[in-house]
């Protein structure tokens, strides 16, 4: 692995110096803006719009925009004056419990490893926190970037986890459409309950896997190799079942649920509230259809015995002797 930091994670007057590594990786199948006429790779210029030439890097300034069109700009050196990020230290300020944290805070995990002689207070530190089942919660400044941080024990390892500030996560209540008050039929809530039980697993990553990019791997490989290409049909698209109940039933039989199966719920109740069909009717339309049935197959049967056989096709032998 490639080391993206070194530093150190400081708790009271304790230092352990770490080496960090991305613990995850962008699988996303990178492509090039090509020209189609002569399929030569697109290159984004740094040009000046005001005066219409190419920029060098070294003519280049960060600026803010506090009004359309009007910036304050700011040297590379005024920027490094207010980051933390020369301190190269992990912060711990507090020690908390893992489920007091919703993952909607968590964005990106990088394992950490001791560097230069800090193996034992990596060790001791590492241990300390698999033992009280707390994580540390800390200030990081990486790549120019203040962030919040989740230290924890993963394995035989630490591990970092940047989390948003609170100010950066939305308010739930600016999502329009949310209702106001959640009111369910309780016996669609019942069948609701039996499909989550039903489909309920112990979770296995390695069965879970990204089928656009595999297809689209294929595709590539396809058109390396020269062959034709064929787009597969799309799939036929579900219809809008209006009546939820009925929803319910058809993803219940989907997962075919055993009646005898342990922990199933009684589905009594939801079979009588369903309205019940007339048996003597239908077995009186099906017995009155039934030789009608009969008598067209018989009808088809004799036709198609009736009719002549192909006759095959001359020989080019027989052709000589007739002509």
């Amino acid at each position: 692995m490639h080391t993206v930091w070194k530093g150190a994670i400081s708790f009271g007057l304790v230092h352990v110096p770490v080496k960090m590594f991305s613990a995850t990786e962008d699988k996303d199948i990178s492509m090039r803006m090509i020209h189609r006429a002569c399929g030569s790779p697109i290159a984004f210029v740094r040009k000046c719009d005001n005066c219409s030439v190419e920029v060098a890097f070294d003519e280049i300034v960060k600026g803010y925009e506090y009004e359309k069109g009007r910036f304050v700009l700011f040297e590379k050196e005024e920027l490094e004056s207010v980051s933390d990020e020369r301190s190269k230290t992990i912060t711990i300020l507090d020690f908390v419990d893992l489920t007091e944290i919703d993952p909607i805070y968590f964005q990106k995990t990088y394992y950490l490893s001791p560097d230069q002689a800090g193996g034992n207070a990596y060790n001791l530190l590492l241990e300390a926190m698999r033992q009280s089942g707390k994580i540390g919660l800390a200030k990081v400044s990486i790549r120019s970037k203040s962030s919040l941080a989740a230290i924890r024990v993963i394995d035989n390892a630490l591990a970092m986890e940047t989390i948003f500030f609170p100010d950066e996560i939305r308010a739930i209540e600016q999502v329009p459409g949310l209702p106001d008050a959640i009111n369910v039929n309780e016996k669609e809530l019942t069948m609701a309950r039996m499909l989550i039980e039903q489909l309920s697993t112990p979770f296995e990553p390695a069965k879970y896997n990204d089928d656009y990019r595999s297809r689209l791997m294929e595709l590539i490989q396809t058109k390396i190799a020269g062959e034709e290409i064929r787009v597969a049909p799309d799939q036929q698209q579900r219809t809008n079942v209006l009546d939820l109940m009925a929803a319910l039933q058809a993803s219940l039989e989907a997962v075919r649920i055993a009646p005898d199966a342990p922990g199933a719920l009684d589905t009594g109740a939801t079979a009588a509230a369903a309205p019940a069909a007339k048996p003597a009717k239908a077995a009186k339309k099906t017995a009155a259809e039934t030789p009608q049935a009969e008598g067209d197959a018989a009808a088809d049967t004799e036709a198609a015995a009736k009719k002549p056989r192909a006759r095959k096709p001359k020989t080019e032998k027989a052709k000589e002797t007739v002509s």
